[in-house]
């Protein structure tokens, strides 16, 4: 017997919330500001944030601090995960979402960072552009920007995913300084 049934675009009932989210504010710049990375647990997500990482550092002056995984690719980053990253940075960059469960749930990861006052850029592989715009329009944040990625990411080679983290920067970039409701491609 299920003791609890959770749809993984929304969440257990009871912790949903219904309001229309507000994005964070941006930055006129990123310089200083401190990073957090909340990977999933796709194969080859943690490299891609690891590589943004270093791009974000070394062309704009970020300083990355807190690097989390999430348990699992359904749900929302556990509450322990969210207040790691809302209390230490200025900014997120969570994904990759290389499937229709994580593509949602990086969606709603980034839009509960967003409520926290934490701006976020998400990213997708394109393949999953539905789930991804569907579990904006359930949070109530139709348009939700995010980036964009070609799908797959899960089987490229380590140097595959450095190419495409770099191709991926300049759309994370513009998320993190230039507010828009419209999905970003790389």
């Amino acid at each position: 017997m299920f003791e609890t049934i959770v749809d993984p675009t929304v969440g257990p009932a009871e912790t949903v919330e219904r309001g229309r989210p507000s994005l964070a504010q941006r930055p006129e710049s990123l310089a200083g500001l401190r990073l957090g990375l909340l990977a999933n647990t796709k194969r080859n997500a943690e490299q891609f944030l690891a590589d943004v990482g270093r791009e974000l550092a070394d062309h704009y002056g970020i300083v990355p601090v807190v690097a989390v995984k999430k348990p699992n690719i359904v749900e929302t980053a556990p509450a322990e995960l969210m207040s790691e990253l809302t209390e230490h940075c200025d900014i997120v960059v969570a994904g990759v979402g290389d499937c229709g469960s994580c593509s949602a749930s990086a969606v709603a990861d980034g839009i509960l960072l967003e409520q926290a006052g934490i701006p976020a850029a998400v990213i997708i592989s394109d393949a999953f552009t539905v789930s991804a715009n569907a579990m904006a329009d359930l949070r109530n944040a139709p348009g939700y920007a995010y980036v964009t990625t070609p799908h797959p990411v899960a089987n490229l080679t380590a140097d595959g995913v450095r190419a495409r983290a770099a191709q991926a920067v300049p759309g994370i970039v513009a998320l993190l300084t230039e507010p828009v409701m419209a999905a970003a491609s790389a």
